[in-house]
């Protein structure tokens, strides 16, 4: 009985008012764990340590954001949102503030780890719009929220990099500490209060969370599909910065990262996709989605002399593969619309590994393969991920364990 009013509740909690708040949290909650890229050779002199040693305290980030991805984004199965995510955003607001005073590059690592994990708050709003959106605009209300975290994956290290210049590496994330304090007192009386509905407790949901590969197709295909073109999407711009470094380009780092601009169709996608994916279905968003992004790459093999080209074909592919990732979600967070956030931790983490692998390749596989062998092989990938999504069947009606 109680499902059955489930859906006007949602409607009636998450007001258009609200959807767009929690993608500008995403946004900034997403963009805390970037906003140090650009300014790294600046950390480097602060504090009188290589440049190399830096880059491995940045990567405690990521390795954070894998943990919190396991730990945290189940939260919100249990709890309610705003104490959630507000307890998160004081979180991150404490952790870049410590990063900022950090003097030691052990102390930063470890900083910027914890802020990898409470990064991880993207994802849990992607939950809670599932939990809470209506059924008819499931996919619409998290197009809006995954648009904040795309918005937040480019205005992070481009905000990040404009602050750092003007106030420093220091300045800069206290400006940061402070937005998520702001967004944590905020959160508290915005979103949802509504404690979530899971049955069983919280270290019996971590250790079943692999068992939901077993027991949903859906899952462990929709993950496998996703690992796939995220780890194309990453070869690819990780094999972009190095090819662009190197000789007959020679691009400064500030030149490079203006490419990133090119990902502004790829939130401008995000927002289209979930609404049609509420209008015709998820394989269809996604097969599109995965032809735009394979032609792209294709283009983007023989093209990267011609600038105009590259970024055209760049925005065609972030704009295909974010596209695909909002219907592929959608799907996943259908499965259990009343306790989404375990389903959305363990796609996600999978997505991330196969993110974490496509990083690592592209940056060495342009002196392996070159350029264009680099986005054969990210070509190969989504083509894999477009034929595992021709050889699945659209989401049934949501099941419970």
């Amino acid at each position: 009985m109680e499902l059955d009013v489930i859906p006007e509740t949602r409607a009636a909690v998450l007001r258009t008012p609200v959807v767009w708040f929690m993608a500008l949290a995403a946004a900034l909650g997403t963009a805390s764990i970037y906003p140090l890229q650009p300014a790294i050779a600046e950390v480097a002199a602060s504090l009188q340590t290589s440049v190399a040693a830096v880059g491995a305290a940045l990567a405690c980030g990521p390795i954070g954001f894998l943990v919190g991805l396991a730990l945290l984004v189940p939260l919100v199965d249990r709890f309610a949102p705003r104490e959630v995510v507000s307890i998160q955003f004081g979180f991150l607001a404490v952790t870049l503030a410590v990063s900022a005073a950090a003097g030691s590059v052990w102390l930063l690592g470890a900083a910027v780890g914890l802020v990898g994990a409470g990064s991880v708050v993207g994802a849990q709003l992607s939950s809670v719009a599932a939990r809470f959106a209506a059924p008819r605009r499931r996919a619409t209300v998290l197009g809006i929220v995954t648009a904040g975290i795309s918005a937040g994956i480019l205005a992070g290290r481009i905000v990040g990099g404009w602050l750092a210049e003007v106030m420093g590496w220091r300045g800069m994330l206290l400006v940061f500490a402070a937005s998520c304090a702001a967004i944590a007192v905020a959160a508290r009386s915005i979103l949802p209060a509504a404690a979530g509905a899971a049955a069983t407790g919280y270290l019996a949901t971590l250790r079943a969370m692999p068992v939901l590969f077993v027991r949903y197709p859906v899952l462990r295909l929709a993950a496998g599909r996703g690992a796939l073109w995220f780890f194309a999407f990453c070869a690819i711009w990780s094999g972009l910065a190095v090819a662009l470094s190197e000789p007959p380009f020679s691009y400064s780092p500030e030149r490079i990262g203006l490419y990133a601009f090119a990902g502004l169709l790829g939130i401008v996608a995000t927002r289209i996709a979930g609404a049609w994916t509420d209008r015709v279905g998820a394989r269809r968003v996604i097969l599109l989605g995965l032809t735009l992004a394979t032609a792209g790459t294709v283009i983007l093999a023989v093209s990267l002399s011609n600038t105009a080209i590259t970024l055209l074909c760049l925005g065609l592919f972030d704009a295909g593969l974010f596209a695909a990732q909002v219907a592929n979600q959608s799907g996943i967070l259908a499965i259990d619309p009343s306790a989404p956030a375990r389903f959305n931790s363990a796609y996600m983490v999978v997505y991330f590994i196969g993110g974490s692998l496509g990083t690592a390749f592209g940056a060495a596989a342009v002196a392996w393969l070159g350029w264009a062998g680099t986005a054969g092989v990210a070509a190969v990938a989504i083509v894999l991920a477009a034929l595992g999504a021709f050889a699945a069947s659209e989401p049934s009606r949501p099941q419970n364990i």
